[in-house]
Formats: C-alpha cells, structure tokens, sequence
C-alpha cells in the first residue's frame, strides 16, 4: 500500500481528498496535518511515500515544506493540491520535484489520474533496479510519440460505440439546455453510472457539453449543459 500525508489547512478540502484517496485503490492514508510544522514533526516520525500538499497555508507554505523535504532527503513524493496558480510558484514546485500539480477546483477524474499514474510508476521502481531506455521513456518519462490532437477524435475513445452513444445523446437533447447530472443520464437509459460518465467525459472534452462542479453534502456533483451550436461535432461519430 501506497502511504500518504495530507497536508491541508482547509478542513473542507482535507475531508474531500480524504473521501476521493478511498476511491483509489492501493492507497492508505497515514495522517493528515494542517500545517507545515506539524507535517515536519509528522515526518521525523512516520515515513510515507506520497504527500498531497496545498501552498497557501498559515504560517510556512506548502513550497516551504517541499524545500524542506529536499533538503533534508526525505524520500517522499508530493502532489500538489493547491489555488495557487502563479507561474512562479508552479515553476517552483516543479523544480522541487512536484510529481504532479492540481489547482482547485480539480475533479475527481484528474485526482484519480494523478493517482494512478503515480501509483504506476511507484509499483514500477519498486519492481526493477536497473531500467533500459525504452522501458524510462515509455513508463517515466512518457516521451513517446502518442496518438493526439485531430487524430484521437477521429474516432470513439476505446471502450466506447455509436450505438450507446446515440442512446446517451438522445437523453442528451431531451434536457435541452437544462443541467443534467451523470445519475440522470444513467436512470433514464439504463446504462450503468461508469459508463455514462464516460460517454459525458467524451462529449466534454469534444466540446458538446460544458461540465461544472457543484459542492454539496457528500461527494461534489458534476453537472452538465448541452451546447446546442456544437452538436455537429458529434454528428460524425453516431
């Protein structure tokens, strides 16, 4: 299992990364801190292999913390989970080692990416001892030349067919401009909430639908919109 800190002053915020690190397989949380001087003690103490660190906090910053944790050689990596978006200080996390940055509001789907992909290359080096070239680039440092741009739209992601996108996009038009949840989706079609989701992650990124983030009780709901004047980007693919 994967060890984690959180280091979060907000308390709203830690409770929500608390919540979203228990989606995630083959992660445990081991404390969670509010402030750079307690996540120093913590760390004198309990080693962990990953810390999901905001910036602004009271007191020393996150970029602080992370300054700290190089200096002094601690072998953790750290995501950071932060409203700074400052150049400077991105630049600066990088520089440190940042293994990844999210600035909030993210959704739960870059914090699961963030997570898998570092759960990867963790369970990778823990595997092999000595790596070859292609295996670095390939798993590490991801400087292959992969399928992008125009090419990736040219036809449905993997896992995804006209047929159930067509079912899903004709529940789509009969919201008109109304917002609709992924739950909404999936009741009226009858298609399990994972794969709706899929299908709204599509649409979104293709830029048929605008997707916003709303807190509530319990887990933040996406909600989504239908822009009309881009329904011929999908037109292709049904």
């Amino acid at each position: 299992m994967i060890k984690v800190l959180i280091v979060e002053d907000d308390p709203m915020v830690a409770e929500f990364n608390k919540r979203y690190l228990r989606e995630v397989e083959g992660y445990r949380l081991s404390g969670l801190v509010h402030n750079v001087k307690d996540a120093k003690e913590f760390l004198k103490n309990q080693p962990v292999d990953l810390i999901l660190l905001d910036v602004y906090m009271p007191g020393a910053t996150g970029l602080e913390l992370l300054s700290f944790i190089r200096e002094q050689n601690i072998p953790a990596d750290v995501i950071l989970i932060t409203a700074a978006v400052e150049k400077e200080k991105i630049q600066t996390a990088l520089r440190f080692g940042a293994v990844d940055y999210l600035i909030k509001p993210f959704e739960f789907e870059r914090f699961h990416q963030a997570l898998m992909q570092y759960k990867e290359k963790y369970h990778f080096f823990s595997k092999n001892q000595t790596l070859r070239q292609e295996e670095l680039d390939v798993r590490i440092l991801s400087t292959e030349q992969k399928q992008g741009g125009g090419e990736v739209l040219n036809d449905l992601p993997k896992g995804l067919t006209s047929s159930t996108l067509q079912v899903i996009m004709n529940v789509i038009k009969s919201k008109g401009t109304g917002q609709f949840s992924t739950d909404d989706i999936a009741e009226t079609t009858y298609i399990s909430r994972v794969s709706v989701r899929k299908y709204l992650k599509f649409l979104t990124n293709l830029g048929v639908l605008e997707e916003s983030l709303t807190y509530g009780i319990g887990r933040p709901v996406y909600l989504y919109t239908l822009k009309t004047d881009k329904l011929n980007l999908v037109n292709r693919f049904l």
